[in-house]
């Protein structure tokens, strides 16, 4: 019999560890779940245990070579349907479709599938056919199209796996069972709960913990009670021909009895919420999954616990905070600052898990995860970050040891090399400190290719952070000669500043094409926020070649921002929308930002959002820009236009600013309306305007008032336009004269 099990995204890895724990060793990891093949009371033994499925699905038949929707329709007639269902049963249909030219609607095709089910049960019925039930069918099909291909399933769980059947009381944003289980398996308490020879269970803590689903699935699996056990009666397969019930008796006996040995098990959880009415909540579907002596449950807040509240010395904590939809904007970044602050003074030693839908918000944590996982939680995709807080005797050994790591690397004489790096960066630093302080800018370039055999950029941030860039070395340079220069410059960079080296983000940059200037070096998903211009950004050191911001764009920002009032904004390639946050902080009417990269797009709007914009006035496209103004026919006061040098991307013509510019401004001014102004930048070093564009439109160059001191010493970092239509002279007509004759009566 194959099977195949649901479940959310990124779940697959732990539903297949759950399979193999069964005994079967060979799975297919699908986008959907996971496949496998085993006998019935494995399947029992599946559908009671699993923690984390959505389904359990029976393969029945498959056909390879559908080609359309009547094919559809006589590939299921010629399926048994009516050793399934006759017409005293009730069914439903559910299906996902992927890739199928033919068929454009998914439902169509369970409408089609329904009338062969009726036309084959009324041949065989005379005439009599079964009823279509969707709150509670005797039976569900569920069909797979990809393709040409078809797989027929029945499906074998009933209704959703994650509905335990102890969710008695709701409240709003209330996490999915199989979700909850999924965490605690990513957390480092999985570590307790698979141990089964474990007699006493260390504290588990949840202080955000809403209906409590979280502690009493952790209670569940620490109590050795199989999930399905809290409602048995529950699964379709009880109602299908091919149930046994002898097996389904004795899958049961053995679980029962597992049961009753995980109830010797000495632990205690807590769950701490500030909602009174969650806590009542939390308590009642305690009781009713039958853990409620195991859990307690206390009106607390957190950011306001002292270490008298904290159970015990040494725990583990796992929690869904409020990340926004919950909380207004003007307390959600106070709660995460304070929660870090919580964590840091009252659970050294302790392990926390955090999940969080806006990832950016784990920044005010102000600590480091060890690692972080993604999840869905309904349509919402979060991140699962796990940290260990230090104990204060930890974080003093550990600053010690990083004091003493840094001392002796700083008591080691610096190489001819280093020294003029170092000399070099100082005078750089004394030069612009003090202008950068004055204009409050704390983003910045200290340095870029100022020695020819030192060829880097590096650029500071939030006088905190240094981001190191190498430039492509040319050929005739030996590697070993780059890489020594290379760490010379590290070195001297760490003196100069005095910012650790562990802080000092080191990338190897050469000459970019397409999509590979935005190719991903990463996954950390670590941001940090660094301030500009009253506007704060997100600015990721890990993950990409760039870091969010370019830093040469700081007087256009500004330019763009002193321009914006009751302006409407275009944004077009705008990477990740600093240029629209100036131009909202600016007063602009509305804004709209354009980019073909979904990943930029995303950012921009998280940018937007930092800065408390999300008004309905604020737009955003993912989409090619030369085809957004060939589409569109909305009328701008103001336009940036910053295009990549060259690139391309499936399903889109190239792109070369040289080749393509004239057209572009063109398509930008035909969106201009009266007295409208766009900027034009780009980053080639040899781009020539058109000289059409000249004769066609008032253009000033703008380059040199565009260009921050810092980058002075490369003052072809960017080009940058101001360009206008053309003001029509008026010619003034003398009006013709008029000679007054005397009229003589």
């Amino acid at each position: 019999m194959v099977f195949f099990a649901t479940c959310a995204a990124n779940q697959q890895d732990i539903l297949e560890h759950e399979i193999n724990n069964l005994g079967i060793e060979e799975t297919k990891i699908n986008n959907g779940g996971v496949e496998f093949e085993t006998d019935l009371e494995t399947a029992y033994k599946f559908s009671l245990y699993t923690r984390v499925a959505s389904r359990l699905l029976l393969a029945l038949y498959s056909d390879d070579d559908v080609i359309n929707a009547d094919e559809l329709y006589e590939s299921a007639m010629e399926i048994p349907w009516e050793n399934w269902v006759n017409p005293e049963k009730t069914f439903a249909i559910t299906q996902t479709v992927k890739h199928c030219r033919w068929l454009k609607n998914d439902h169509f095709a369970a409408v089609r599938i329904k009338d062969a089910i009726v036309d084959r049960i009324k041949n065989n019925y005379e005439g009599e056919r079964p009823n279509v039930e969707k709150d509670n069918p005797d039976v569900t099909f569920h069909i797979h199209v990809k393709d040409d291909s078809v797989i027929y399933f029945v499906v074998l769980s009933g209704r959703k796996l994650h509905k335990r059947g102890y969710r008695l009381s709701f409240i709003d944003a209330a996490m999915r069972e199989t979700l909850a289980a999924t965490i605690l398996k990513r957390s480092e308490f999985r570590r307790v709960l698979e141990d089964d020879n474990l007699e006493t269970i260390p504290t588990l803590l949840d202080p955000f913990c809403g209906a409590g689903t979280i502690l009493i699935e952790a209670a569940l699996w620490a109590s050795k009670v199989a999930p399905g056990l809290i409602d048995a009666e529950r699964y379709d397969f009880l109602k299908l021909p091919i149930h046994d019930e002898e097996i389904w008796t004795k899958v049961l006996e053995q679980a029962i009895k597992e049961e009753e040995e995980g109830a010797n098990r000495d632990f205690k959880f807590y769950g701490w919420d500030i909602d009174p009415k969650a806590i009542k909540v939390a308590q009642r579907n305690a009781k009713a999954a039958g853990v409620a002596d195991k859990i307690e449950f206390s009106i607390k807040d957190f950011t306001k616990i002292t270490k008298d509240d904290v159970p015990c010395d040494i725990g583990y904590i796992v929690t869904d905070p409020p990340y926004g939809i919950r909380l207004d904007d003007s307390s959600i970044e106070a709660l995460y600052s304070k929660m870090g602050k919580t964590l840091n003074e009252n659970f050294g030693g302790w392990h926390a898990t955090i999940v969080c839908g806006e990832k950016e918000l784990l920044g005010y944590v102000n600590m480091k995860p060890n690692r972080t996982n993604s999840v869905m939680n309904g349509n919402i995709p979060c991140q699962v970050a796990h940290y260990y807080v230090f104990s204060e005797e930890e974080r003093n050994e550990f600053i010690k040891k990083a004091q003493e790591r840094k001392k002796e690397r700083l008591s080691q004489p610096l190489s001819e090399g280093s020294q003029m790096a170092y000399y070099r960066l100082i005078k750089n630093l004394d030069k612009l400190r003090p202008l950068m302080e004055k204009e409050k800018v704390t983003n910045y370039r200290i340095y870029d290719a100022d020695m020819p055999e030192y060829s880097a950029s590096i650029d500071l941030y939030d006088n905190k952070y240094i981001v190191l860039s190498e430039y492509a070395a040319p050929s005739h340079i030996e590697e070993d000669v780059t890489q020594r220069h290379l760490e010379e410059l590290v070195l001297a960079t760490e003196r100069a500043t005095n910012i650790d080296i562990e802080k000092i983000y080191v990338k190897t940059r050469s000459k970019q094409k397409g999509k590979d200037q935005y190719k991903k070096l990463n996954t950390k998903n670590h941001f940090v926020i660094v301030r500009e211009n009253e506007a704060k950004y997100l600015v990721n050191f890990d993950d990409y070649l760039d870091t969010g911001i370019f830093l040469d764009h700081r007087p256009i920002r500004k330019k763009i921002k002193e321009l914006a009032m009751d302006r409407r904004f275009l944004n077009l390639f705008c990477y990740t929308g600093t240029a629209t946050v100036q131009a909202a902080m600016g007063g602009a009417l509305s804004t709209v930002s354009v980019d073909a990269s979904a990943t930029y797009l995303d950012w921009a709007i998280k940018n937007m959002e930092l800065n408390n914009f999300k008004t309905m006035n604020h737009f955003y496209y993912k989409e090619d820009c030369m085809d957004y103004l060939y589409n569109s026919y909305d009328k701008y006061d103001l336009i940036f236009c910053d295009p990549p040098t060259f690139s391309n991307g499936k399903g889109r013509d190239s792109f070369d600013v040289q080749r393509d510019h004239k057209r572009l401004i063109h398509l930008c001014m035909r969106h201009m309306d009266k007295d409208g102004i766009l900027i034009f930048s780009n980053n080639n070093r040899k781009f020539q305007l058109d000289n059409y564009i000249y004769q066609d439109y008032d253009v000033k160059d703008i380059t040199p008032e565009s260009i921050g001191l810092d980058f002075e010493r490369n003052s072809k970092i960017h080009q940058c336009y101001m360009i206008k239509e053309r003001q029509k002279i008026k010619v003034r007509k003398h009006p013709k004269k008029v000679i007054k004759k005397d009229i003589i009566k």
